[in-house]
């Protein structure tokens, strides 16, 4: 059994978690914030997000990059701590910005939800769009079935989205133009389930993959948000590990620590907006890998 342990509480909703110079950075949905936690607890606000902050990323000079939800805004953060419009991405999407994978060239990778999931609308595909680095945005994967987080393997050749309600993870060839190509299925946990209602849907899914990360030799690591757990997926599908997180729902994942061997999970109870947005129950937990 691994051993799981608590971090830092007292967070409403924590998604987008990447580890960043030494610290753990997540966005806090409903406190509207982005933080930073270090290993022993302490936790800063690196920005405070109106629209609700998701994906996070840098540019290669070091600033920040931060999904703003609700306006369908990609922000960046000057030296001076102020949030300035990198993208508007109003015109790719009419429901909310995701989670997202900024490239070693800048280039940021951003999904969307595609439907208004908290009020229960019926399912429809979101997408995937890319952003450059002079703040033009483009679709570059259509018709994904809540395309969740994104992860950079084979070198950084192969960009895996999450498709949460598809049951599977979806591969790309990743093109020097931010092109994604050669569109294939990486890991299926069993059939796309055939229903538009979200309940039933997610009733139907073995896995429901959430935030990812890249593991060691090529494997990803999965948040599973109906299972309390996150696996580590090799691609094909088998399940190598497993890390429980006990009565807690896990909705993202990062490697990181002092070792590069810590995973970092978000936790809480359930994701319903009118279930988090006024509690602080959300979790990072943390174990050894």
């Amino acid at each position: 059994m691994t051993t799981v342990r608590t971090v830092a509480d007292g967070f409403s909703f924590l998604e987008g978690p990447r580890w960043h110079d030494g610290r753990l950075w997540a966005s806090d949905f409903y406190t509207r914030r982005v933080v930073a936690i270090d290993e022993s607890g302490t936790v800063e606000t690196i920005a405070e997000v109106p629209q609700q902050p998701s994906g996070l990323g840098w540019l290669p000079d070091g600033r920040l990059l931060v999904v703003s939800m609700r306006d369908h805004r990609l922000l960046r953060q000057e030296s001076d701590g102020s949030l300035v419009e990198h993208a508007d991405l109003s015109g790719l999407t009419d429901f909310h910005l995701n989670d997202m994978l900024v490239d070693g060239t800048g280039r940021a990778y951003i999904g969307d939800f595609g439907f208004d999931l908290m009020s229960g609308a019926a399912m429809r595909p979101g997408r995937v769009s890319v952003v450059g680095l002079d703040g033009s945005a483009r679709v570059a994967a259509p018709d994904m079935e809540f395309p969740n987080g994104m992860a950079l393997v084979d070198g950084g050749a192969t960009l895996v989205a999450a498709e949460t309600f598809g049951n599977r993870l979806t591969a790309f060839t990743l093109g020097s133009d931010g092109e994604l190509t050669d569109r294939r299925v990486w890991a299926s946990f069993g059939p796309e389930p055939t229903s538009t209602d979200v309940h039933e849907a997610m009733a139907a899914l073995a896995v429901a993959p959430d935030g990812i990360c890249a593991g060691a030799d090529n494997t990803i690591w999965v948040a599973d948000a109906v299972g309390r757990r996150a696996i580590q997926v090799a691609e094909g599908g088998e399940i190598v590990a497993e890390v429980s997180s006990g009565d807690l729902h896990v909705f993202a994942c990062a490697l990181g620590g002092a070792n590069g061997n810590t995973l970092f999970l978000c936790a809480a109870p359930s994701f319903a907006e009118h279930e988090r947005k006024d509690t602080r129950e959300a979790v990072v937990l943390a174990a050894e890998v």
